[in-house]
């Protein structure tokens, strides 16, 4: 790995929530449950470990008991430059359904265009690219 890897701990929705960001960005979504991994610190269907891999990488799990859930305040994951405008368009428009809208995805004063969301996980996205890519 020559990056840091995103890791999420969900409170109890990894399943629904890497769901989620495979149907988003595509790739190939492996998961663990805490059976597949003989935990016995939470139910046996939830996440232990669970990957999804392609053009957005991420990793996470559900939260065990006493364990905290993913809360950002101060962090955006940014894809600033990551794909083609109209792939960046789409993966927008999809994060934003059932989120927040911070900033729409367009054309800003300094020449690029980009856009900010809060997807229903709580994940705060930066999304955007330089004019001519």
């Amino acid at each position: 790995m020559t990056a840091p890897q995103i890791y999420l701990s969900f409170p109890g929705t990894a399943r629904e929530a890497l769901g989620f960001y495979a149907d988003v960005f595509g790739g190939t979504l492996s998961l663990h449950t805490f059976e597949d991994f003989g935990r016995t610190d939470g139910p046996a269907d939830a996440i232990a470990h669970g990957v999804l891999s392609g053009v957005v990488d991420l990793a996470g799990s559900d939260a065990a008991a006493g364990e905290k859930s993913v809360r950002f305040e101060g962090v955006m994951l940014s894809l600033l430059g990551t794909a083609e405008p109209d792939t960046l368009h789409g993966w927008f428009d999809r994060l934003a359904v059932d989120g927040e809208v911070v900033d729409p995805l367009s054309p800003k004063p300094w020449g690029a265009s980009d856009g900010q969301v809060i997807d229903r996980h709580g994940v705060h996205w930066l999304i955007g690219y330089e004019p001519g890519q």
